[in-house]
């Protein structure tokens, strides 16, 4: 084996260990344990208040909406964390990259405001 070859060695032998253990924990979960179902363990428990009507109520659009725009931006905003510690070393270059991505933010905020798409009703 090459040497590049012998640095992937750690990551296979996790990634081995981990499909072990997940595959491990169902095959004992399945084995151990009772088996006995009934009318009582079977039924739907939520922090000890009995269960009223469907559980499966439709939420509006607008709501999963704002929550993945919400994550888009917060993670758009990590991006910033490494470039501001590195400033100085990116020099005029990493400016101009910087600036080309806050202003693709910035086209895409709007966008989301001309069609109202964080307007609450």
């Amino acid at each position: 084996m090459q040497s590049d070859q012998l640095n992937y060695i750690p990551i296979l032998m996790q990634f081995i260990l981990a499909v072990g253990f997940v595959v491990g924990t169902i095959l004992v979960s399945g084995k151990l344990g009772p088996k006995r179902s009934s009318e009582i363990k079977d039924k739907n428990f939520e922090c000890g208040i009995e269960s009223v009507g469907n559980a499966r109520i439709p939420f509006s659009v607008k709501y999963f909406l704002v929550a993945i725009l919400f994550v888009l931006f917060d993670v758009e905003v990590i991006f910033l964390y490494p470039w501001a510690i590195n400033f100085k070393e990116l020099g005029m270059e990493g400016m101009v990259k910087m600036v080309i991505f806050m202003l693709l933010l910035l086209v895409g905020f709007f966008y989301i405001i001309k069609k109202k798409a964080l307007e609450w009703e």
